[in-house]
């Protein structure tokens, strides 16, 4: 691993001493459209480096952050996420935040098999433009157009899904028939931000998970399949807020970065992000 994250401005503790585990994991198996996602991890921690410490209200890593070295992504996509699997345990196992970063959204599979096994139930507050419900894509039932239907076919996790705005049939009768809950991109235009955002009835731990297609591309370009009419910088500050009051966060990934050369604002959204992420998921002492 040539760097870790915030690497200049704190060092990289030990895995027994850290709050936050950053678990690297470059995969790009499935990618449908525009490639690159291999190289998103490296990104994102390359660009930590310009990140203040100061998130607006808190500083997130007193408590220390362990960047593990990177998932090896050249075995089969099985291997794969039982790798994952192993290093979220791990986190847990250290009384850390596990932290995924991606690579093809399938990598959230293996975050949340560790999580299951360690936690038992939580709900995934997924962060996207595409719905991710397909049962198989191009072959694979873990093709990353399929992730949150294996979170919710596989794993028995409820999911509800924030900023979609591109899905087919198959998603749209999925949706119905398992009354997914959601806060579409087009919801969110027309009315704005709602005061409360997830159901009383969702669970009280929550994974959240985001892709960074999530965001309009205005924000972050580079990613696989950029969709317009997403999700802007604040909104998304806001929303996280709301998302997060009352409940406890014990994972989180960002994904689907696809860096482009020169385009250093989207390497920086996609690491400024992860770190209002860690900074909303630890106590307030923190």
């Amino acid at each position: 691993m040539a760097h870790h994250f915030l690497e200049g401005e704190i060092p990289n503790d030990k895995p027994e001493d850290a709050v936050v585990h950053i678990i690297p994991v470059p995969l790009e198996s499935t990618v449908s459209y525009g490639a690159g996602t291999a190289a998103g991890p490296d990104a994102i921690i390359e660009a930590s480096m310009q990140l203040e410490l100061w998130d607006g209200s808190a500083k997130p890593v007193l408590g220390g952050i362990h960047t593990a070295d990177p998932i090896d992504c050249s075995k089969p996509i099985a291997k794969v996420l039982d790798a994952i699997e192993d290093s979220v345990c791990y986190a847990v196992e250290c009384e850390a935040l596990p932290f995924v970063l991606g690579g093809e959204h399938t990598v959230t599979l293996g975050a949340l098999r560790g999580l299951k096994q360690k936690v038992g139930r939580f709900g995934v507050v997924q962060f996207d433009a595409h719905a991710d419900l397909r049962n198989i894509y191009e072959g694979s039932p873990f093709s990353h157009a399929c992730v949150m239907r294996r979170a919710m076919d596989d794993l028995k996790l409820p999911v509800f899904q924030i900023g979609v705005r591109a899905l087919c049939e198959e998603e749209t009768e999925y949706r119905k028939v398992n009354e997914v809950p959601h806060l579409d991109a087009r919801e969110l235009h027309l009315k704005g931000i709602p005061k409360k955002i997830l159901p009383a009835d969702f669970p009280e731990r929550i994974y959240i998970t985001f892709d960074v297609d999530g965001l309009d591309p205005a924000v972050v370009r580079a990613t696989g399949t950029p969709v317009p009419g997403g999700l802007g910088w604040q909104d998304v500050l806001t929303i996280l807020e709301r998302v997060v009051a009352g409940r406890k966060v014990i994972g989180a990934d960002v994904v689907e970065l696809a860096p482009n050369e020169g385009d250093h604002a989207s390497d920086f959204a996609a690491a400024q992000l992860a770190y209002i992420l860690m900074g909303h998921s630890l106590p307030s002492e923190q």
